[in-house]
């Protein structure tokens, strides 16, 4: 069979939601032309998502603490215990950014942190049931697997007790953070302290179990090969496939680019951000084609720009991710983009679309009235693009 009908038959398969194994979506990715890629992921984008709606979200991206034992070398934000800049964030601190966020038309903190030594399961439970009693109305949308597995061990417990009780203290949803890339043997060289990839998966599994709706990432373009890239993309379809007839499992993917300014893995040569904007794009449709059973997939703004993400729009995306009233992990490895409310639905529809407010759900919203598009912080909010 020659290459152009090989491919061709591929991409066939895959608009009619068929599985393709490791290496047909590896030939696809490094062989396929980038327009015969988007043209199919970007009509698989309509059969998930028929409505030409982009959607968008505002939240903010707050850290529980700094302080982690995990040695990720890819990151600039942790510090190790006992460091003269490690925080434990408190009450006082979470109110004001709690009541910031709904005023800049927000409901959703999306918190995280490090592997912190002695923050157990017990720590968590009072947080979260602390902040639903003082704003009923907040989403949290806290830890990921790393974290849950990182309780998990300090507990000597497991992942179901740990969830369960996560939950019932105020969990709304899961993110999925501390993926990188699913497969071991990248992780021991970029994330050794973190769990396993089998562990990341199975956290989401059992988070699916229980009806908490979970996100899945990939943060790519350091150390891993393309085989790799499309291993964690069957890997998370997977897990989807096993999820309970009543569970939404993963609501969303989201791949961006490693950010390498000031990392280790830059220090020592080891890796560096050498993603281009049309990889970038590939790395979308390919994500849409590879993931027949998970509905949203988001364009990373804040890593790629305005004009990238826009373009995924038109290769599989529909979602265009948070304005990020907060963010300071990825930021602190050189991602320095930044939307208003205004700027992200000014963009959305200068692709093309209409811009819809969503929750984490992914359920619509009215835009609030009290949202503030002009005159949010312009260290947090410019677009710089």
């Amino acid at each position: 069979m020659k290459e152009t009908e090989y491919i061709n038959n591929l991409l066939i398969r895959a608009s009619n939601l068929e599985f393709l194994n490791l290496e047909e979506g590896q030939y696809l990715f490094e062989n396929a032309p980038t327009a015969s890629l988007v043209a199919t992921a970007n009509s698989l984008r309509f059969k998930h998502v028929p409505a030409n709606k982009v959607t968008w979200i505002i939240d903010r991206n707050s850290n529980t603490t700094n302080v982690c034992l995990a040695n990720c070398k890819f990151c600039n934000f942790y510090r190790i215990p006992g460091h003269k800049e490690a925080y434990i964030t408190d009450i006082a601190t979470y109110k004001t950014k709690i009541e910031e966020t709904f005023q800049f038309g927000g409901e959703q903190l999306l918190l995280q942190g490090g592997h912190h030594p002695d923050l157990g399961l017990k720590y968590y439970c009072d947080l979260f049931s602390e902040l639903k009693q003082l704003y009923p109305n907040l989403k949290l949308h806290a830890l990921g697997p790393p974290e849950i597995a990182h309780i998990v061990k300090l507990e000597q417990s497991t992942h179901f007790e740990v969830l369960s009780a996560l939950k019932e203290a105020g969990l709304d949803s899961l993110p999925g953070a501390g993926a990188e890339i699913l497969n071991n043997r990248v992780r021991r060289l970029i994330s050794k302290g973190k769990c396993t990839g089998e562990e990341w998966l199975e956290v989401m599994r059992v988070a699916h179990t229980l009806d908490i709706t979970t996100s899945a990432t990939m943060m790519f373009g350091h150390v891993e090969t393309n085989e790799e890239r499309i291993e964690h993309l069957i890997s998370l379809r997977d897990i989807q496939a096993l999820k309970p007839a009543h569970a939404k499992g993963f609501l969303a993917f989201i791949p961006w680019p490693f950010m390498d300014e000031d990392t280790i893995l830059r220090k020592l040569k080891r890796a560096r951000n050498t993603v281009t904007g049309d990889e970038y794009i590939r790395m979308i449709a390919i994500s849409r084609i590879m993931l027949p059973n998970i509905t949203n997939i988001q364009a990373s703004w804040l890593t790629v720009g305005k004009q990238v993400a826009q373009m995924c729009l038109h290769a599989g995306a529909n979602d265009f991710g948070s304005i990020m009233i907060e963010e300071n992990v990825v930021s602190a490895a050189g991602a320095s983009y930044r939307f208003t409310a205004d700027g992200i639905q000014k963009a959305i529809q200068e692709a093309g679309f209409i811009p819809q407010l969503r929750n984490q759900q992914y359920e619509e919203r009215k835009l609030p009235e009290n949202i503030i598009q002009q005159h949010l912080d312009p260290t947090k909010m410019t677009v710089d693009i």
